[in-house]
């Protein structure tokens, strides 16, 4: 039987709609023991209906968890969270900055319960002191104050958002990789730790190339480039029309050039000048691209894709999202699974991307129902027998 690498860990998850709950999605995929905390009208995506959108990132970003129901602005609901807090491994949540502390149950006051605790916080601007330490933060204004707008869209035209929640996604990976690295340092000191994940911080990196094309031109602001390299200094570097959609193409190097005439059987990169090195290339964009379009959308994109890889050619065609539950590589990966949902029918559940070899990912299970476990879990975490259970029922604390 195979062991997850974090099958002896058991998780509080107060994790709200993307970030928190994904980290907690890949600590019940390493095999931790993840226990979702929920209000008592449970957290905001399962309270939107079964029909609508939400129901499917709820859905599989809490599958392979126990469901409890507290309420945490009842003193007894904040009794319960400490008598919880002394048994597990780690707390975790994304709620607005202070939150917790306001109900007394933040990171000072867990770990005085329990000084093994990891106790891991992802807000939107972290909770060290700094001018955005009370925004409130969600993924489109992190994009916006991280200067992904700014460079995302077209030249002349408004800054743009990416449509994927990147910004709740990262934060959510890094909050998991807070935590691993903190119990890794517990398995040596025997100490708990407090983790403070900033959405601002885990987005800046990604400026990596803008950055740097940023402080080349002087620290003057690139202007957008649509799906053209962010510094004007790659071409071809784009979407291109294939007969049945598109194609992304990308040449960094002047051998990924070569390679391209190649496949589309000319020999341009001798024959003008306006094609013959890198930088004349980034010069006559326009030309570049009209160059391979002409060739691309004479064909599918998966005749494209074919002839481009056997050139080692960068290349994929640009996915719809019917392509993407339908992928073979991520269903061969075991990335997507098909599973029926109650309301959905069948969708395409999503595995960890987190992999180790010879341990395969534990089976999935379904999203729990709201407080399924709650009594389970109370009475194996915190010792409440059934009499004191309908007692606090009955004051609302559950």
């Amino acid at each position: 039987m195979q062991t997850q690498p974090l099958d002896a860990i058991t998780v509080l998850d107060f994790g709200q709609v993307y970030n928190g709950p994904y980290c907690g999605f890949l600590l019940a995929q390493a095999g931790a023991r993840v226990i979702k905390v929920e209000s008592l009208q449970g957290e905001t995506l399962r309270a939107r209906g079964d029909k609508a959108s939400s129901t499917f990132p709820f859905a599989v970003l809490n599958s392979n968890k126990h469901s409890i129901t507290l309420n945490i602005k009842s003193a007894e609901g904040q009794g319960i969270v400490k008598r919880l807090a002394r048994r597990v491994d780690v707390v975790l949540e994304n709620f607005a900055p202070g939150t917790m502390d306001k109900y007394g149950i933040g990171a000072d006051a867990l770990r005085a319960e329990n000084p093994q605790l990891i106790y891991a916080s992802s807000t939107g601007y972290g909770n060290a002191p700094g001018p955005y330490r009370d925004y409130l933060g969600m993924d489109i204004t992190l994009q916006a104050m991280a200067g992904v707008m700014s460079i995302t869209g077209e030249d002349g035209g408004p800054p743009l958002k990416t449509a994927a929640a990147f910004a709740d996604f990262i934060a959510g990976t890094h909050l998991y990789a807070g935590i691993v690295s903190a119990l890794f340092a517990r398995a040596k000191t025997g100490e708990g730790a407090t983790v403070d994940i900033s959405m601002q911080d885990c987005v800046v990196p990604t400026l990596a190339t803008a950055l740097g094309s940023y402080y080349v031109a002087g620290r003057q602001q690139p202007v957008r480039a649509g799906n053209r390299h962010p510094g004007q200094a790659l071409s071809p570097y784009n979407v291109y029309t294939a007969s049945d959609g598109y194609v992304a193409i990308i040449c960094i190097r002047e051998g990924h050039w070569r390679k391209l005439c190649a496949a589309m059987d000319l020999p341009v990169s001798s024959d003008d000048p306006r094609f013959a090195t890198m930088a004349a290339r980034a010069d006559n964009m326009d030309a570049t691209d009209a160059l391979v379009n002409a060739w691309t959308r004479l064909h599918t994109r998966a005749e494209i894709t074919e002839v481009l890889q056997q050139h080692d050619v960068i290349c994929a065609p640009v996915n719809d999202l019917d392509d993407v539950v339908n992928d073979p590589h991520l269903a061969a990966r075991g990335t997507v699974e098909k599973r029926l949902h109650p309301s959905l029918g069948e969708i395409a559940a999503l595995h960890t991307p987190i992999r180790f070899r010879d341990i395969d990912p534990p089976e999935l299970t379904d999203a729990p129902e709201l407080g399924a476990s709650t009594q389970a879990i109370l009475a194996e975490f915190a010792d409440i027998d059934p009499t004191e259970f309908s007692r606090l029922r009955d004051l609302g604390a559950i």
